[in-house]
């Protein structure tokens, strides 16, 4: 028997453990989406719903007359409907395929949570009409689809998504040089990594493609066992990248394992934002509406 505490809800639907359960990537991501987008109005950004992508807040010197009086009618704030040219935003995902998103202690590995991620982000992104394309990448470029707005292109997309699996070491700095170079036009870039790579070439990197003049968007994720080190007891640890392994009672180095980690994340936390790049730092645990309310405030920042 089902009750009200019992049926599942917005964010229910969005807990990773939920969703692993869930059948192919292209539902997961309809699932997602819609999830979040019910649950917007007990979020921070109220006012949004389904028709958030085709309206744009209202900026003075903009005409009055362009106000959409139904939109101000549901939210009580002033929205200008948006017009084709605003809407199509060339958007590049990149999604990180290296060994070390193959880790996973709970339900889902980082790059099963990524996957998920990217394919919410473009089924959402594709609502708005914008471009949207893909790259896979571990030391090298893996898949590469180009920014597109045809009506089959994001399922292509999510296929893609759907056959990655984890490949060899990190380079995000590569994929991210080689991005920057070949831009032609002004959008959006969004990188899903656990960025357990050199920082100094990543933030390089981000600066490259900054300096092109998209807006960059990085969400790093980590799984929860990496953030917390809950290990008990002698264990032999394996770099999932280099196949190098230790032995170590994880009580003995806990808090130096804790320290390190702390320093590169508070090293992308101050240098990111100050090279003009949002950054958030995700617990795989976490439902991906974490992540999406990010993304939102991410995108409202720019817009």
């Amino acid at each position: 028997m089902t009750g009200p505490d019992t049926v599942p809800g917005p964010r229910q639907w969005l807990d990773p453990a939920v969703l692993a359960r869930l059948g192919s990537l292209e539902l997961k991501a309809r699932v997602i989406v819609e999830g979040f987008l019910q649950g917007l109005h007990r979020s921070p950004f109220k006012g949004f719903s389904v028709e958030f992508a085709e309206y744009r807040p209202y900026l003075p010197g903009d005409d009055p007359a362009s106000i959409d009086w139904r939109a101000y009618a549901r939210s009580d704030r002033y929205y200008v409907k948006r017009f084709e040219q605003e809407t199509n935003l060339p958007c590049h995902l990149l999604v990180d395929v290296s060994a070390s998103m193959g880790y996973g202690s709970g339900p889902l590995t980082k790059l099963q949570y990524g996957t998920y991620l990217a394919a919410a982000l473009a089924y959402l992104l594709s609502r708005q009409r914008d471009a949207v394309g893909l790259m896979a990448f571990d030391h090298d470029i893996r898949v590469h689809l180009p920014p597109s707005t045809r009506p089959r292109h994001v399922r292509s997309l999510i296929v893609a998504l759907d056959a990655l699996r984890p490949g060899a070491r990190s380079d995000l700095s590569r994929p991210l040089h080689r991005l920057a170079s070949a831009i032609e036009r002004r959008g959006l870039v969004v990188v899903i990594s656990d960025l357990l790579d050199d920082p100094d070439r990543v933030i390089e990197g981000l600066r490259h493609v900054r300096f092109r003049g998209m807006e960059v968007i990085v969400f790093q994720l980590l799984d929860h066992a990496e953030l917390t080190f809950p290990f008990g007891g002698p264990t032999r640890f394996r770099d999932l990248e280099s196949a190098a392994e230790v032995v170590t009672v994880p009580a003995e180095v806990r808090e130096e394992y804790l320290r390190r980690l702390g320093g590169l994340t508070g090293r992308y936390a101050r240098a990111l934002p100050a090279a003009g790049v949002d950054y958030t730092l995700i617990d795989t645990a976490q439902p991906l509406h974490v992540a999406l309310l990010a993304y939102l405030a991410a995108r409202r920042r720019v817009m």
